[in-house]
């Protein structure tokens, strides 16, 4: 049988790259015909940075502290209707340098950690199977990926690990480039070394996750890493936190040629906004970290997350508006059944659209596209339908690529 070569594209939900800087009411009112289809859906997130704050922070997941600024806790995901959610692993390649896989190790038992804690609103998964028996069981599927390939140590050995241990998609870069992988967020620094793409080793370490059944994203990949990656991986290809580079020109995001290619295979006022504070941003964010190092402090990714939230306060919040835009522009050019939600929550601080303040806001999502005219249907397809194909397409084609003599080999 053919092996399945269809790719998907995950749609970045509340990145301040990806949105606007006009503001609007807050009143965001939820029709009953809404309520219904979004209850009606297994609504899946793909990318939640909320383990950082289970590690750094001892923040505890059923939290139901109503000034919490967090965007993930159970009650906030059962309000939204959110039935699964790939929470992201990710170790701070500045950080933790040295410790990369340790962190991941950390990071990984952070999660089953809290699932150990709530056995009856929360449950590790797996697979496709998994999730929808959370949702029957009217638990949070807890997933996990991870964001950034410096997490194997160039060590093929780890992968495997890691996906023993849970994990089922990992971003083969982040905005670093690794010794395998040109990320999109140094590329353009000569004083980095970068490798026209993938290495040989890198080619190597998509063939191996697909042969595990590991989905893999390209966030965060430089666009040569992008094409390498399509032209090597078996399996389809997740984006899963990632715009329209069209609407949005960002280099995490994605040009309308690579939205073709996956089908096959806000706005830039916010961004400018960004961008002209950056400068001051990066020189608070050193002084803060060198006057902790002169303290004899470590710096957390809780410490880093305030820097951040106190400088976005700085840029008004963009309208929901911008979000629907960016999944009307992919679901054109891609394809309907090419578009899902990456949240990017717990990561991404004070910069998501007015209205969307945490997973319990996911409903305002699907009234916004029942007004501009989206069928239920294509509703329940952009939430978490089209996941759930593609997961189940990655694992078809791990189970055929294991029946293959060849599938011994690539192992070893």
């Amino acid at each position: 049988m053919t092996l399945l070569r269809r790719c998907f594209l995950i749609l970045l939900l509340v990145n301040a790259v990806a949105l606007t800087q006009v503001t609007h009411s807050n009143s965001h009112t939820i029709s009953p015909r809404a309520r219904q289809i979004h209850d009606s859906a297994i609504v899946i997130d793909t990318h939640a940075d909320t383990p950082q704050r289970f590690l750094d922070e001892n923040y505890d997941i059923g939290n139901t502290d109503p000034k919490d600024p967090g965007h993930i806790s159970l009650d906030k995901a059962r309000a939204g209707n959110l039935g699964a959610e790939f929470f992201s692993i990710w170790a701070d390649p500045t950080t933790t340098q040295g410790h990369f896989a340790q962190h991941t190790f950390d990071l990984i038992d952070s999660v089953y950690e809290q699932a150990a804690h709530h056995p009856g609103r929360m449950m590790m998964a797996f697979s496709v199977a998994d999730i929808e028996r959370a949702h029957q069981q009217k638990k949070l599927a807890a997933l996990m990926g991870i964001e950034g390939g410096h997490s194997i140590e160039n060590d093929i050995h780890l992968l495997r690990d890691f996906y023993r241990l849970g994990v089922r998609y990992m971003t083969l870069s982040w905005s670093n480039t690794n010794e395998w992988a040109d990320s999109s967020g140094d590329v353009n620094d000569p004083k980095i070394q970068h490798h026209n793409g993938l290495t040989d080793f890198g080619k190597q370490v998509v063939l191996e996750m697909n042969r595990l059944g590991m989905m893999v994203d390209i966030s965060h990949v430089s666009d040569k890493t992008f094409w390498d990656a399509i032209a090597t991986t078996k399996a389809p290809v997740i984006a899963s936190h990632s715009s329209a580079r069209a609407l949005t020109n960002h280099p995490r995001n994605m040009t309308d040629e690579m939205l073709r290619a996956v089908a096959k295979n806000g706005d830039e006022n916010y961004r400018k906004a960004n961008e002209a504070q950056k400068a001051d941003q990066d020189a608070a964010e050193k002084a803060f970290i060198e006057k902790r190092k002169a303290e004899g402090k470590p710096v957390s990714f809780s410490d880093y997350d305030h820097i951040w939230r106190e400088w976005a306060a700085k840029i008004p919040r963009p309208p929901l508006k911008s979000l629907i835009d960016h999944i009307d522009h992919v679901a054109k050019v891609a394809g309907i059944d090419h578009v899902g939600l990456g949240s990017d929550f717990d990561g991404v601080s004070g910069a998501t659209p007015e209205g969307i303040d945490s997973a319990a806001d996911l409903p305002k999502i699907t009234q916004a596209l029942l007004d501009r005219g989206y069928s239920a249907d294509d509703i329940r397809k952009i939430l978490g339908g089209n996941t759930l194909r593609v997961f189940r397409e990655v694992e078809q084609v791990s189970r055929q690529m294991n029946t293959r003599p060849e599938a011994t080999q690539s192992a070893q």
